[in-house]
C-alpha cells in the first residue's frame, strides 16, 4: 500500500510540475516594457542632486538614452511603442532604454501628427525637430 501510494504521489507531482512548466510563458512571447522616468529630485550620498528618479547621474549615462522632441504644436500628446507617455507642453525630453522606439505625436482628437521609429543609444540623446 505505502510503495502504491509513493508512486502515485510521485506521477501527480511530476505531472504537476510539467504542467505548471508548459504554462509558463517563453521570453520572445512577452510584451516588451517600454521605462518612462521622470525628473525627480535625487538626494545622493553628499549631496542633493536633480536628476532622474531614483536613480543617479552616473547610473542614467551608464543604462539610459533620451530623446527630446523639439515641436511648435504644444497641444500635442506624445505616444512612445504605442503607449501614452506625456504632453508635450508638460515635458520635451524622455529617458528611455537603448533600442528601437516608435514615437508619435497625435493632437486632441487622436490623429497621428507624426510617427517615427527612432533608435535609442546609451548615453546619447536623440533629437526630433517636428514642425
Amino acid at each position: 500500500m505505502r510503495k502504491t501510494m509513493r508512486c502515485v504521489s510521485i506521477a501527480l507531482a511530476s505531472a504537476l510540475t510539467v504542467g505548471l512548466l508548459g504554462l509558463a510563458p517563453t521570453a520572445s512571447a512577452q510584451r516588451r516594457r517600454v521605462v518612462i522616468l521622470e525628473p525627480r529630485p535625487f538626494w545622493g550620498p553628499f549631496y542633493p542632486y536633480y536628476g532622474y528618479y531614483p536613480y543617479p547621474p552616473s547610473y542614467m549615462s551608464a543604462n539610459y538614452g533620451e530623446v527630446k522632441i523639439d515641436t511648435h504644436d504644444k497641444d500635442a500628446q506624445v505616444y512612445i511603442d504605442g503607449g501614452y507617455a506625456a504632453n508635450i507642453k508638460e515635458t520635451k525630453k524622455f529617458a528611455l532604454r537603448p533600442g528601437n522606439h516608435q514615437i508619435e505625436l497625435r493632437d486632441s482628437d487622436g490623429r497621428t501628427l507624426y510617427h517615427e521609429q527612432v533608435a535609442i543609444t546609451v548615453g546619447r540623446t536623440t533629437k526630433l525637430h517636428v514642425s
